[in-house]
């Protein structure tokens, strides 16, 4: 009878010793060693000044941040490249008086991923991503630099996620 629960907790403790699980609060799976971003220069009809270098720097620093891999200048074990494709800001809802009551900025680019260690893991994908605003607001100053924020913070989560996440 006393014997029975030791045998109990020894299988339970092999069982759980047994077992590797591999958990990131990320969702991060695969860690290179080093990566590089090379420079993602901004194709798209309405060019806003300095927005190639905001996303370019904003991709480095995410992609350091929320893995161990070494930003290098070449020779990166993965490696992004890719162009900002689109920058628009449409009207998107209409008030009684056929004028805007919002508007909405849209970000596109264009991301080619390449993993020199695994080339069927390449891929090319547009992401793309908006942020409203009322439409008696101008996008300039502190707006503006809100709006990027939150669409570079969610263009470059789905970019680690695509090309970094083990679904």
């Amino acid at each position: 009878m006393k014997l029975r629960p030791l045998i109990l907790v020894i299988v339970l403790f092999l069982g759980f010793t047994a077992c590797k699980v591999t958990y990131s609060f990320t969702g991060l799976t695969e860690t290179p060693e080093t990566f590089q971003v090379n420079f993602f220069q901004n194709n798209a009809n309405l060019v806003e000044p300095g927005l190639d270098i905001l996303f370019t720097n904003t991709l480095q620093d995410i992609i350091q941040n929320q893995t161990s891999a070494q930003l290098v200048n070449s020779g990166g074990e993965v490696i992004y490249e890719g162009e900002i494709t689109e920058y628009r800001i449409a009207p998107m809802t209409a008030t009684a008086q056929n004028t805007a009551a919002q508007n909405r900025l849209t970000i596109s680019v264009n991301v080619r991923y390449i993993n020199t260690k695994d080339e069927e893991k390449d891929f090319e994908t547009r992401f793309s991503f908006f942020f409203d605003y009322g439409a008696n607001e101008q996008l300039i100053g502190g707006l503006k630099d809100e709006a990027h924020e939150v669409i570079f913070e969610r263009l470059t989560q789905d970019i680690i996620n695509a090309s970094l996440a083990d679904w």
